[in-house]
């Protein structure tokens, strides 16, 4: 994660209107309509993997001599890198010694992802051994048809590919930290939400007190819709598209998110998904979204790029010897 900072956010309703108002002797700041205060810029930057890994297994959490050696062991790992081995980072991300991304890409954050001060071995805190739960049969079988593995044409490669939206759904929802990129800017009034994302330069638009759109109205993002329970900004979002893919997921995806203003600058996000076409139970990630000074950079990839027909005619090549 970077360093915190101090919360220097202003109400879209206008400079000097935030508020800051005492909860059980701690503070977070508010706009003049009540509630909690979500603006500014964020980074979910961390290395706490999506799932915990084999080597935490029934270890939810670290101590802080743990975790302090994890993160030690991680940085020296990435820097080991010397053009003759791939970490495995890369060669997850692509670069298995095509040089497709390197050390100069990588801005994931240096530190595991604390909730109270605890650090965290996985972002999926249910189900309990912190893993995506199985594909269903039909899951499987809409992963395999409509997954990344399709090079008919360039309509059937991924979005995020494509330079269309953001990879690793970074973008969201559920929004997750990817390699690098990893800056938000929140804009809040009392009937809208605005998170811009800093990778692909995606926007969310969540409507407060709304009601969804038409189940025939699908959205490469979904359709958000949000309330407030008590200081918590609740996020609930359906009609997404089949080209979103979120893990292999449906048009049938459902997501409800959380956002909870901490007093230590920071945004306790929680995300449960749903998709019973695609998984056998829900899961819920959650994780902090810290403050930063920021700022936010443009993302220069766009579509139509010289990798897709080089990705094609890799997939012609393929098919020409078989």
């Amino acid at each position: 994660m970077t360093k915190r900072s101090s919360f220097r956010g202003l109400s879209a309703l206008g400079a000097g209107a935030v508020l800051c108002v005492s909860l059980a002797g701690q503070t977070v700041p508010r706009t003049p309509d009540g509630h909690p205060d979500l603006q500014g810029i964020w980074t979910n930057a961390t290395i706490t993997p999506l799932e915990r890994p084999a080597r935490f297994a029934n270890k939810p959490t670290l101590t802080e001599a743990e975790a302090a050696a994890f993160e030690k062991a991680s940085a020296a790992e990435l820097a080991s890198v010397d053009g003759k081995s791939v970490h495995p980072l890369l060669a997850a991300a692509g670069s298995n010694g095509t040089g497709g991304y390197n050390i100069l890409f990588i801005d994931r954050g240096t530190q595991l992802a604390r909730v109270d001060g605890v650090a965290r071995t996985s972002l999926i805190i249910d189900p309990p051994d912190g893993k995506i739960p199985p594909l269903t049969p039909g899951g499987r079988k809409h992963f395999t048809i409509e997954g990344v593995g399709r090079f008919d044409n360039i309509k059937e490669r991924p979005l995020s590919e494509r330079c269309l939206l953001g990879f690793g759904s970074t973008s969201g929802p559920p929004m997750l930290p990817v390699l690098y990129n990893n800056n938000y800017q929140i804009v809040q009034t009392p009937d809208y939400v605005m998170i811009l994302v800093e990778m692909v330069h995606d926007v969310r638009i969540i409507r407060i007190n709304g009601t969804h759109a038409p189940a025939s109205v699908r959205q490469w993002l979904g359709d958000s819709v949000g309330h407030w329970e008590g200081d918590t900004l609740v996020v609930d979002t359906t009609n997404f598209t089949n080209k979103t893919r979120f893990r292999g997921s449906s048009e049938n995806l459902h997501v409800i998110e959380r956002f909870t203003r901490q007093p230590d600058d920071t945004i306790l996000y929680r995300a449960t998904i749903d998709d019973p076409t695609t998984w056998t139970r829900t899961w819920t990630l959650e994780y902090p979204f810290v403050a930063t000074k920021g700022p936010i950079y443009e993302y220069a990839c766009h579509e139509g790029n010289y990798a897709e027909a080089d990705i094609l005619g890799g997939a012609r090549k393929a098919d020409a010897a078989k």
